[in-house]
């Protein structure tokens, strides 16, 4: 420590005796520090973390520790810094204004030492108490600083871990009292009985975050949020300050995709958080695997419907698409590409040949081996709605296209 490397210096006699003088008026010291202290810091002023005597009692016991300290008859003893340190983080007062507040006070040392010194024009005695004074400072300054520090760290810590907790009790809908509810809602700053939209977004890889400084981007757009990332997803839900406000926060998401990522429905109360991350999963899941954007829920409620009931889904594709899964490699994969093509194009003859890069009678041709081999009419209603979902799950779930048919 700086100060104990100055004990061994012939100066220390010199700045013990002047310690000693200024030790007899230390009453007087302590009151001065604390005016001082309260006069140009309002956060002392206003008591905002402790009360005018707390204030006084640690400037005592400081000034006291100084003083020994510097009369040579106490090594320095850093622990009350320390203790000073770890309590004002605890109760979130400002590190700048704990390290002013100890200046204030060992400056005010300072200056009894240069009244001292200024009659017996002592020039020597003046600098090395000055110098045994800053390194005490520093060392005093350094405890502090880091027993805050570390403080500060394992508040966050359980602060997180706390937050994350309540995060998970969200999503996983373990909080259906109303008690419960309320204190989520207090310490995620997120309103019980707001507007919210449930976001999931598929991770590139483990402990990466596909949406980084999301929160962070929502904030400032005055949009409160909670977020919590899992092996798989990092999911989110989002206070709107209106309903309307959901279009902005798609438009974020969107900026820069890396993966898959579903929203929800925009929904009413904290306590629908976990069905509506249910339907945020899958609109996710409605996307095929591999590709980046993001899909709402309400865009495509078929989409949602199918990705929602997976094995029903593949028997429904089973059902509907056997006779054309049931054909030759080639065959299948013309077949299923060209009707895929022309959900895509909405029915246009035209717009599917030009896509597919072949003349509109090839496909004319194809799309009536389809209907022939399927029994289904394209201009049917109903039929049209079954091949359109049959697709879907096709797409959502490919491998249904090398599994067995199922049993009827």
């Amino acid at each position: 420590m700086h100060y104990q490397a100055l004990l061994s210096d012939g100066r220390a006699s010199r700045v013990a005796s002047l310690a000693a003088e200024v030790e007899r008026k230390l009453p007087e010291l302590i009151d001065s520090t604390v005016r001082q202290i309260l006069a140009e810091m309002p956060v002392y002023a206003d008591a905002r973390f402790v009360s005018h005597a707390e204030l006084r009692n640690s400037v005592r016991a400081n000034l006291e520790h100084v003083m020994r300290t510097l009369r040579g008859s106490d090594v320095p003893d850093l622990s009350q810094a320390r203790v000073t340190g770890r309590a004002r983080a605890l109760q979130g007062a400002p590190l700048p204004e704990l390290l002013r507040a100890y200046r204030i006070g060992l400056t005010e040392v300072w200056h009894r030492f240069v009244e001292l010194t200024a009659v017996t024009q002592d020039l020597a005695a003046l600098v090395a108490a000055t110098t045994a004074i800053w390194a005490l400072i520093d060392d005093l300054a350094e405890a502090l600083t880091t027993a805050y520090r570390d403080t500060t760290a394992e508040v966050m810590v359980a602060h997180q871990n706390r937050r994350s907790a309540l995060v998970e009790a969200l999503f996983a809908g373990g909080a259906a009292t109303e008690g419960a509810l309320w204190d989520i809602a207090r310490v995620l700053d997120l309103s019980l009985d707001g507007t919210f939209v449930v976001a999931a977004a598929e991770t590139p890889r483990l402990g990466h975050e596909p949406l980084p400084q999301i929160e962070a981007r929502l904030r400032a757009l005055q949009h409160a949020s909670a977020w919590r990332l899992t092996p798989d997803l990092q999911v989110g839900v989002v206070s709107l300050r209106d309903p309307a406000a959901a279009s902005a926060i798609v438009s974020l998401v969107r900026e820069h995709p890396v993966g898959r990522v579903g929203m929800s429905p925009v929904f009413t109360g904290l306590g629908n958080t976990a069905r509506a991350l249910h339907l945020a999963r899958v609109a996710l899941s409605s996307m095929t695997p591999g590709t980046s954007g993001l899909v709402q829920f309400t865009e495509s409620p078929l989409a949602g419907l199918v990705a929602s009931a997976p094995e029903a889904s593949v028997q429904l594709a089973h059902h509907v698409l056997q006779p054309v899964l049931d054909l030759p490699g080639d065959d299948r994969n013309v077949l299923l590409l060209t009707l895929r093509a022309w959900f895509d194009c909405q029915g246009s003859t035209k717009l599917t040949s030009e896509r597919m890069f072949c003349h509109p009678n090839t496909i004319r041709h194809r799309l009536k081996r389809i209907t022939e081999e399927l029994g289904r009419s394209l201009t049917n209603p109903a039929d049209i709605a079954e091949l359109g979902a049959a697709l879907r799950a096709l797409n959502l779930f490919p491998e249904a296209t090398h599994l067995p048919a199922p049993r009827r």
